[in-house]
C-alpha cells in the first residue's frame, strides 16, 4: 500500500510539473495551506469507512475563479476491479479553514467502474470560499439493486 502511494504521489507530481500549473488553496483540517506541485491530494478525499479509503484516490485536481467563485474540477480514480456505487459533496472553507455553509451540499451519485477515474466538479457557494474537501460514501447495494 505505502508503494502505491508512493507511485500516485510522484505520477501528480510529474503530471503537474508538466502541466506547470498551479492549484487554488486547499485546507485539511484546520488552517488553509496552498497546495503546491508534489502535494499529496489524499488529505483532501474524505470518506466514511477505511476499505473505501483504500480503493480512492484524487489524481488530479484543477481550479479556477469563475465570477469570483472557486470552481474545482478534480480526478477520482478507482484502485478497485468491481463497479462502485458511491455519493459525493463538498465541503468548502474559508481563509481561516472554517466550514460555510455546513450541511446544506447535497450528496451527488457516481458511478465508478473497475479501475475507472471520473471528473467530480464542484463549485463554490461564495466567493469567501479558499479551500475544499470532498467526501465520499458507498451506496449500500440493498438501495440500488431491485
Amino acid at each position: 500500500m505505502k508503494l502505491q502511494q508512493v507511485m500516485v504521489t510522484a505520477l501528480v507530481a510529474s503530471t503537474m510539473l508538466l502541466a506547470g500549473c498551479t492549484i487554488a488553496p486547499v485546507t485539511s483540517g484546520t488552517g488553509a495551506e496552498k497546495l503546491v506541485q508534489g502535494d499529496d491530494f489524499k488529505k483532501h478525499l474524505q470518506v466514511d469507512n477505511a476499505e473505501l479509503g483504500k480503493k480512492l484516490h484524487i489524481s488530479e485536481v484543477k481550479s479556477r475563479k469563475t465570477n469570483g467563485l472557486l470552481e474545482i474540477n478534480l480526478a477520482l480514480t478507482s484502485s478497485y476491479k468491481k463497479s462502485q456505487q458511491l455519493q459525493y459533496h463538498f465541503k468548502w472553507f474559508d481563509k481561516d479553514g472554517f466550514v460555510l455553509e455546513a450541511n446544506k451540499a447535497p450528496w451527488k451519485p457516481l458511478e465508478l467502474h473497475g479501475f475507472q477515474t471520473a471528473t467530480v466538479k464542484g463549485l463554490a457557494p461564495s466567493v469567501a470560499v479558499e479551500s475544499f474537501s470532498v467526501y465520499v460514501r458507498e451506496v449500500p447495494e440493498k438501495y440500488y439493486k431491485f
